[in-house]
């Protein structure tokens, strides 16, 4: 029998591919409009609580009116499960501070699983310059909406 991680594909509007043990650049975007300072934090904050029980966040920016992360599910968790668990919870918290009801997020992901080292730090360096490049700041050091695992080099 091969125990080897079999890779399985499925497709909404965009291709997803799943391997057991990978890791994954993820974005997804706001349905309208952007997040205020505020509502980028309990983004962010979904996503740190949730670093060592459902996944490995090596690193995750919330930009205005999207997020990217670089996170790898824990073995009994699934990509899609954890971000509906993030997306689900923080959209609750943002209705709640806005004081409405509504669909927050756009409903579908965009995810890449990361093949190698050199496209783990291509990307990791994405997630840093994101804000930098968007004229948000002018170094990651300034920008308090992300957060890079202290794990990685």
């Amino acid at each position: 029998m091969n125990n080897e991680p079999r890779l399985e594909r499925s497709r909404r509007n965009l291709p997803h591919w799943v391997l057991n043990g990978s890791c994954y650049f993820i974005t997804f975007r706001i349905r309208s409009g952007v997040l205020t300072p505020e509502e980028r934090l309990i983004v962010l904050k979904r996503f740190q609580e949730g670093d060592g029980h459902f996944y490995r966040l090596a690193g995750v920016v919330i930009m205005p009116d999207h997020v990217h992360a670089i996170l790898r599910p824990l073995d009994g968790y699934s990509l899609s499960r954890i971000l509906k668990g993030v997306k689900g919870t923080s959209a609750r918290l943002i209705n709640q501070h806005r004081g409405i009801q509504g669909t927050l997020w756009q409903d579908e992901s965009w995810d890449r699983i990361v093949r190698d080292e050199a496209e783990f730090r291509e990307k990791m360096l994405y997630l840093a310059h994101n804000p930098v490049k968007a004229g948000l700041v002018g170094c990651i050091d300034d920008y308090p909406y992300c957060y890079f695992s202290p794990e990685i080099n």
